[in-house]
């Protein structure tokens, strides 16, 4: 093993570096960061994406097909599934052939290569957008035919919790908030596009509560409750614990597109009827878009997230500001040609 330490929990709290990992989605956003930092650790680290990635040690597959890599996942002792339909606006067909069948699918490859824990990646999209006051891992999670993604991740859970519950394997789900840093497309530089082209309109004068988390400190989350005995059966927050206003940070991205002033709005009712039209019209020309009413609702929150179990069982403690995030997000859209 290396010499690069497990993260360490406010009390104490650490675990030993697993051996073996296996990754699904593993050229995506937190897939990339996580096979780097356990590499890091000296594990052999393993991954699968749409993609191949020989020299990363990524097959190509998708959740639904497992034949195509669950050898590849034989003998790994932790399996993170951080694979997902990462969209507001994919047809119910496809959330539950990949959020529930493809994560039961993942669940079986675990078991029968010998894996002893299986990891989660969900969302605090399970929790919907209207919740008043601030949301913990006992508040309800979202149902209905609105915020699909939201509904579809909520319904990957339980497919996990139940195979927990089963005595299958040892199972953890992770909800991430709005994690952002170098690297990210969804909340970096997807928005700069929109923000470039003056297309980026927030509902309600941008008032909606954003939940940011640093990439790094997500991935000392995850270690944590992957590792650690404490994360067993369990459900964690994980956000940056510095909530601030939709306006407030997409207002950064108005600035690197060189806009001046603020991002444009409209009342809720009105954004979610033009993003009802617009969305219609993108189905009815089959043209992918994420303008949707989901994606409204998203910008509409209501209230932050505890990560108070998070800091309780696993010591977990936020180390990125805000300041210190957005400036390291701002670096690397300059490092990477995307702003000026």
């Amino acid at each position: 093993m290396s010499d690069t330490p497990m993260p360490v929990g406010a009390n104490g709290q650490t675990a030993a570096p697993p051996r073996s990992v296996f990754i699904t989605g593993a050229n995506g956003f937190i897939g990339r960061a996580l096979m780097a930092r356990y590499q890091a650790l000296g594990a052999e680290v393993r991954g699968m994406d749409l993609h191949a990635d020989p020299a990363r040690n990524v097959v190509a597959g998708d959740l639904t097909q497992p034949s195509r890599w669950a050898d590849h996942a034989k003998g790994c002792e932790l399996f993170i599934n951080t694979a997902a339909v990462v969209s507001l606006a994919a047809p119910w067909k496809l959330y539950r052939e990949v959020s529930v069948r493809g994560v039961r699918n993942c669940i079986d490859a675990a078991v029968a290569g010998g894996a002893q824990r299986f990891v989660q990646l969900s969302s605090i999209a399970a929790l919907g957008w209207d919740y008043a006051t601030q949301a913990d891992e006992t508040s309800d999670v979202v149902i209905g035919t609105q915020y699909r993604y939201g509904v579809a991740k909520g319904a990957s859970e339980h497919v996990v919790l139940a195979a927990h519950a089963a005595g299958e394997i040892d199972c953890t789900i992770i909800r991430p908030g709005d994690v952002y840093g170098p690297g990210s497309r969804a909340w970096l530089s997807e928005p700069l596009k929109m923000a470039k082209s003056g297309a980026l309109v927030l509902p309600d004068g941008g008032k909606g509560i954003f939940t940011p988390v640093f990439i790094d400190d997500l991935l000392d989350g995850i270690m944590l409750a992957s590792g650690l005995e404490q994360g067993r059966g369990q459900i964690f927050i994980l956000s940056g614990g510095e909530p601030l206003s939709c306006m407030e940070f997409f207002s950064n991205h108005w600035r690197w597109a060189g806009r001046q002033g603020q991002p444009h709005t409209l009342p809720l009712g009105i954004a979610t009827l033009v993003t009802r039209l617009l969305w219609g019209f993108n189905r009815l020309l089959q043209r992918p878009n994420e303008i949707t009413p989901d994606a409204m609702y998203m910008f509409a929150r209501k209230a932050d997230v505890s990560i108070a179990k998070a800091q309780r069982l696993l010591g977990y403690q936020p180390k990125v500001s805000i300041a210190e995030g957005l400036q390291r997000s701002e670096d690397w859209l300059r490092g990477t040609g995307q702003i000026d």
